[in-house]
């Protein structure tokens, strides 16, 4: 079996914690596998090799190595990675965050999504920041250090950091395609298993099947019986690499009609079986 790294995102952060930080590495040949979605915290990633695409509420920009990209929570987006040696530090953390006085006056600056870029003598700082941060969590994530250091990182890239496109003030709450499909997006949001018909969630939005199969994959770019697979899929890498339930728990927790299914499923996305998949993640969290 191809030995093939699959990164899933926190489905939500851990009780108690403020924000959480991890840093991902493909190899040269290992490919990267995401779909549109959106997160109920923020997200900052610090890219260190990349060539790709950010796709997100307000158009697309180019990847290149060293940009940071910052995505606020509920904004839909996506990457589509090159193949190629990837790393990058991923940083998602509660909105509350941003109500500290240190931050408050940066509040407006990250209200929307930003690709963003910095000089070579930031680059540094801040690949350095990520690195002591990520450092500091693993030992405390609970510890000053972790939080004074999460702190000073966000606000150096608010300062140093320059925007790579104009992107449009609106925000994606008030996106016209963003409000039709809000029912929906608000569905998936609260559950890990989405069995609703194209049928039902078309009239879930008031809209037509046709005109709902258009917007659905206007805004994220899959069909939408492909988005609930794939949107099943990913929360089942999330379990499986989160919970001690067994592999045939799952696989009917979210209404696969077999494990043997399931199996199927998963390893034709991700390229590896779910058992596979459990034991490495285990080993790259032991290190």
């Amino acid at each position: 079996m191809k030995n093939v790294e699959v990164y899933c995102e926190p489905f939500n952060l851990e009780k108690g914690y403020e924000f959480e930080i991890h840093k991902v590495v493909y190899g040269k040949n290992e490919p990267y596998f995401c779909s549109m979605h959106f997160h109920e915290v923020h997200e900052l990633i610090i890219f260190e090799n990349i060539k790709g695409v950010y796709f997100h509420s307000h158009g697309t920009s180019h990847l290149s190595n060293n940009d940071v990209v910052f995505t606020p929570s509920l904004e839909t987006h996506d990457f589509e990675c090159e193949m190629g040696e990837k790393s990058w530090y991923i940083l998602q953390f509660l909105p509350s965050f941003f109500d500290t006085r240190e931050m408050q006056p940066f509040v407006e600056t990250f209200a929307q999504g930003m690709h963003l870029r910095l000089s070579n003598e930031h680059v540094a700082a801040v690949q350095t920041q990520a690195k002591w941060l990520l450092e500091a969590y693993q030992d405390d994530p609970h510890s000053a250090l972790s939080v004074s250091l999460m702190t000073t990182l966000i606000l150096w890239i608010a300062k140093h950091a320059r925007p790579v496109d104009s992107l449009s003030n609106a925000l994606v709450s008030n996106d016209k395609s963003y409000a039709k499909l809000k029912p929906i997006i608000e569905h998936f949001r609260h559950k890990q298993s989405v069995e609703l018909s194209l049928s039902q969630a078309a009239e879930m939005c008031f809209m037509s099947q046709a005109h709902f199969s258009r917007v659905f994959k206007g805004m994220f770019r899959y069909a939408y019986s492909e988005y609930r697979l794939r949107h099943k899929l990913y929360s089942a890498a999330r379990l499986i690499s989160q919970s001690n339930k067994s592999i045939t728990e799952i696989s009917y927790e979210l209404n696969f009609s077999s494990p043997s299914h399931f199996i199927t499923q998963f390893s034709k996305q991700f390229f590896i079986t779910p058992n596979k998949y459990r034991k490495e993640r285990r080993q790259t969290d032991s290190l």
